[in-house]
């Protein structure tokens, strides 16, 4: 192998294929990633004329390890995992490819991923809310909520971390993962929602920083409105984004600066719990309830109002037992705040919305310099410890608090607390912090939406970044939308519908995970191992459960943006090389039932026809796949071409077919055809059919009936154009008009290996048809195509209905019309009247069954035995009888004997006198002779026998096909 003039190592396998990077990664020798060495190293590694020998000398030292490199494709925005300093071109067309190490000033767990993590999932629960919870839950039901809470949680970064493990992991968190698991459609619908998420979010902890700096700075003296808290709002963003903008760098060290000065404040309460002795607390004047009395001091019933000259204290115990016996049981009363009645389900709602940060870490993927590794650790230890320290709190506050105090103190660890300033800054870290978080996951989200272009040029602009991949433009954006909420107001009215925005990012991360693990997917082999389907599946039912928990209204609200979001996106999305979940489930369920699809089993009640369609040149054939599409009866249906040639042809070293049956895909796709292809090339045609007749399908669905086109004289004019195509389709690559092109200027007929053009010999072409028939496969053959025009048949022939004609004739056997049902016969009407049942042609066509008789005599009883048999095969059809005496008189005596032209001709004019109209005759096909020496007349008689016919099926069946029992 030699090195390419750029020093890059061309990798082994050519066109898209990654097939050569390992060989080309693990050769016996250093490998060294610097730019001058790396082109030196590979070439030395190999044998000239051989990719994938090596050199056999040893090795001067191990082969490093090599970590987390990308292969990008930047067309398909598609990426694959390999090692540092090597890029590569694959194939002439291929995208560029770069590995690079992780980010070497990027995040690290700590900064990254676990403080904001523990200081998200804190939020003001830890100090301001848990001795509320307490007072009413008690210390046992509060450890029993906690743990139900973080089982739900843990269950949702079970799978987080199982996704997050399993790949190279950028920029968006949540979405991206979510998109790149499950696709545009249901990632891009889970990424709107959880940036709406993040942006309320964000403002509900700025205004209740605002809230705090107001009640508590200042004495009363800052002005209070809602225009002054407004103000003040926007202040706080400002700081907010000014912090943001100076990059990732200054967020890291505010996190941990933030998580320190948090620890700090809360090991004051601890000091506070042991060095701090019993006293009486003021009640605080924010519960107005506390202080209600009579009106009239000497009317005990006269109507409640506040009194606030009046001093309501209740007791801080200090540590004691006896405080702990008596807050260890729930006792629900009153929430003064809302004054409604606490009961289970509120508390644990209060509980649940303090500790849903666990994807602040997985929002910062982008800034992570090692996001496999940093998320999966820095969450489940962050989620621990918080866990953690809201038990002890817990534990702390009922035994050393009165019940009183708890219930009707929110502020108490502030007002117990030997300072209250401490617990203070505690609140506003946490809040500012939070939605300093928020703000950031939010306008990431974004940058990646606009990035991956789901939304068209709406969302362009935030796909700038400047400096160091910092996404201004889309901070700017988000914080302007931060901005706007606030301008709404009426938060508190939001924040349920929030926290279900959020549970269903978590939803969409557990069914991505369950999604992944069900279809066994062999590249889903995340290095976090602690988890299975059975959590995956938990965390879907749990989080779920949880949203109409919080509010089923509210929920549905959120599934129904949520379906509305995936809707536009499955039409207006662009076309992604991400791999969609669906396509993998259908994969495994597909395997899954064909498994069970037991040929043996088949029952004639059940049969359908599963069609192979051979087609030779589809530019003048699109009418036919269109019919045999109408026909199938949702069977199988399969389109059929044979290439002439050889694969090692002109020392190519690719497969030829590769392109071809990218456009014959794309065609199907602007024919609308519910079709799968199948392109082989042979060196011989006949033996190509053979090969498509065997192989086509899988297991028990492989193709009972074979379709051909009649074999003309002259080959069919071409009629493919892009009017006769569908509009440019989103997941078609290839223009209409390129397709048109394609097909009709290379000529799609069999060529001699030296590239002379040659069609089918009329013998090879009957021999092809007796192949079929020795195959065991169901034959028809079809003329007219061209004329088939189902506009006109829809709009009707003179205001009627048009007609499907079936003559079940066969010329080889005069005597038994009539009465001669066999298997052909009844195969024949078989077709037709599935053809009749097809949507298309349901509404604008009726069945006609003709039956020749010999004397006018039996016409009556045939034509009442044509009912009886309609009748009981349950087939709503006309029955016709009609005289032939004057055509059989010219058939043959012997039975194996050759149809004479006169008699051919004789039964084409009594069908074209019936018939001319019709919009589709069935006839019955006359079996090829077993002489080569007769094909050409068979031919002409087949030509003969539909000459001047609208458009004609000949039929030859050979299965049963039609069951009378139930």
């Amino acid at each position: 192998m030699e090195s390419s003039s750029n020093g890059r190592i061309p990798l082994a396998g050519g066109g898209n294929s990654y097939g050569g990077i390992v060989n080309e990664l693990f050769v016996d020798g250093p490998i060294d990633s610097s730019p001058s060495t790396s082109s030196a190293t590979a070439s030395s590694a190999t044998t000239e004329g051989s990719p994938s020998s090596f050199s056999h000398s040893p090795p001067s030292h191990s082969i490093p390890v090599i970590e987390d490199f990308v292969i990008r494709d930047e067309d398909n925005n598609s990426s694959f995992q390999g090692g540092e300093g090597m890029t590569s071109p694959i194939g002439s067309n291929a995208p560029n490819v770069s590995m690079s190490m992780s980010r070497p000033n990027g995040l690290t767990t700590i900064s990254g991923v676990f403080a904001p993590v523990a200081l998200s999932m804190f939020s003001v629960l830890l100090f301001m809310r848990m001795g509320f919870v307490v007072g009413q839950l008690g210390f046992l039901m509060t450890v029993v909520q906690l743990l139900m809470a973080y089982a739900i949680v843990m269950l949702t970064v079970l799978s987080l971390c199982a996704i997050s493990s399993n790949g190279a992991i950028e920029g968006g968190g949540v979405y991206y993962m979510i998109s790149r698991s499950l696709g545009p459609e249901f990632g891009g619908a889970i990424g709107v929602l959880f940036f709406i998420a993040n942006v309320f979010s964000c403002a509900l902890y700025v205004s209740g920083f605002t809230e705090a700096l107001i009640q508590n700075l200042g004495n009363g003296q800052i002005p209070d409105s809602p225009l002054y808290r407004f103000f003040y709002c926007v202040i706080v963003c400002v700081v907010l984004l000014i912090i943001i903008l100076l990059g990732s760098g200054i967020f890291a060290k505010t996190a941990l600066a933030t998580f320190i000065v948090i620890s700090l404040c809360y090991s004051t309460f601890i000091l506070s719990v042991l060095f701090v002795g019993p006293q009486d607390i003021p009640i605080p004047k924010a519960n107005t309830h506390a202080y209600l009395a009579p009106s009239n001091a000497s009317d005990p019933d006269s109507p409640l109002e506040p009194n606030f000259d009046q001093s309501i204290t209740a007791k801080y115990t200090s540590f004691s037992f006896s405080s702990l016996g008596e807050n260890l049981l729930a006792n629900y009363t009153m929430d003064y705040t809302t004054e409604k009645p606490t009961d289970f389900a509120l508390m644990f709602a209060i509980i649940f919305s303090g500790v849903t940060g666990l994807m602040a870490g997985a929002n910062m993927s982008g800034e992570l310099a090692r996001p496999s590794v940093s998320i999966p650790r820095g969450t489940v230890q962050a989620v621990f410890t918080t866990l953690c320290v809201y038990i002890l709190t817990a534990f702390l506050m009922a035994a050393t608090s009165s019940r009183d105090l708890l219930q009707n103190d929110y502020t108490v660890m502030m007002d117990t607390n030997f300072s209250r300033w401490p617990i203070l800054i505690g609140i506003f870290s946490t809040t500012l912090f939070s939605s300093m978080s928020n703000l950031i996951g939010s306008s990431r989200v974004l940058s990646r939406l606009a990035q991956d272009k789901l939304f068209g040029c709406l969302l362009k602009p935030a796909s700038i970044q400047l400096g160091n991949d910092n996404p201004v433009v889309s901070v700017f954006i988000t914080w302007c939308a931060v901005i706007g909420v606030l301008m709404i107001g009426a938060m508190n009215k939001i924040a349920k519908l929030t926290s279900i925005f959020f549970l269903l990012s978590y939803m969409g991360v557990n069914i991505a995970c369950l999604a992944l693990e069900l279809t066994s997917a062999p590249n889903f082999r995340p290095t976090f191992k602690f988890f299975s389907w059975q959590t995956c599946a938990g965390g879907v039912i749990c989080t779920a459960t949880m949203m109409l928990v919080i509010d089923a209204s509210m929920s549905a609200i959120s599934v129904l943006t949520l379906l509305i979001l995936i809707i536009i996106l499955h039409y207006q999305a662009p076309a992604g090389s991400w791999g969609s979940i669906s396509q993998a489930l259908i994969y495994h369920q597909v395997r899954k039932y064909l498994l069970l699809l037991d040929s043996r089993k088949e029952h004639v009640k059940y049969w359908r026809p599963q069609i192979l369609l051979l087609v030779s040149r589809p530019a003048s054939a699109c009418n036919l796949m269109d019919f045999v599409n109408d026909l199938k009866k949702s069977g199988l249906y399969v389109i059929g071409h044979v290439r002439k040639g050889r694969m090692d042809a002109e020392g190519r070293a690719e497969d030829p077919l590769q392109q071809v049956s990218a456009y014959w895909l794309t065609l199907v796709d602007y024919l609308k055809l519910k079709a799968f292809v199948e392109v082989t090339m042979t060196e011989n045609i006949r033996a190509g059919i053979q090969q498509l007749i065997r192989l086509s399908g899988l297991g028990a669905m492989k193709p009972n009936t074979v379709v051909m086109g009649m074999y003309e004289e002259k080959p069919g004019e071409t009629t493919l154009d892009a009017s006769k195509l569908l509009k440019d389709l989103r997941k078609c690559k290839i223009e209409r008009t390129e397709v048109v092109e394609y097909f009709t200027a290379t000529d799609y007929m069999p060529r001699e290996l030296d590239g002379v053009l040659e069609r089918l010999s009329p013998t090879e072409y009957v021999v092809c048809m007796r192949d079929i028939l020795h195959m065991n496969k169901n034959l028809c053959i079809a003329r007219h195509m061209h004329k088939l025009d189902k506009d006109a048949i829809s709009r009707g022939w003179n205001g009627q209905r048009r007609c499907i004609d079936v003559w079940p004739v066969d010329l080889a056997k005069p005597g038994e019309t009539g009465l001669g049902w066999d298997n052909s016969s009844l195969f024949l009407l078989q077709l037709a009247c599935i053809l009749s049942m097809s949507a298309r042609w349901r509404s604008s066509c009726r069945l006609r069954v003709f039956i020749c008789v010999n004397s006018l005599q039996d016409m009556h009883r045939r034509e009442k035995q044509l009912k009886e048999l309609l009748d009981t095969l349950r087939i709503q059809a006309e029955s016709v009888v009609v005289p032939w005496d004057h055509v059989v008189c010219h058939a043959p005596q012997e039975p194996r004997a050759e149809l004479s032209p006169t008699y051919v001709r004789a039964f084409n004019d009594m069908v074209r006198q019936y018939s001319s109209d019709a919009a589709l005759s069935f006839l019955s096909l006359p079996p090829p002779p077993s002489s080569e020496d007769e094909s050409e007349r068979y031919l002409e008689r087949l030509r003969l026998l539909s000459h001047s016919l609208p458009p004609t099926v000949l039929v030859h069946g050979l299965s049963s096909v039609i069951s009378t029992s139930l």
